[in-house]
């Protein structure tokens, strides 16, 4: 399947905090469920969960960066 590389805009508060709870082993509910939604908006279908893989160097526009596999596009 392939992979969809996803930017959900964030605070740096959040960030940290989506970052600590990445390298605890633990997830973000809400920006998960924003990754989730940012790949709906595109128009492709989630095949999978998406996958935290970091935050962009910013101090005021911050954005988590996640990895969501996607359905393969299918043409008539």
């Amino acid at each position: 399947m392939p992979l969809l590389r996803v930017r959900v805009d964030s605070d740096l508060g959040t960030a940290r905090r989506v970052l600590q709870l990445h390298q605890e082993g633990r997830s973000h509910h809400e920006s998960r469920e924003s990754a989730r939604e940012q790949v709906w908006r595109q128009g492709r279908t989630p095949a999978g969960d998406p996958v935290f893989v970091g935050v962009t160097n910013g101090r005021r526009h911050v954005q988590l960066l996640y990895d969501v596999e996607v359905h393969p596009d299918t043409t008539s």
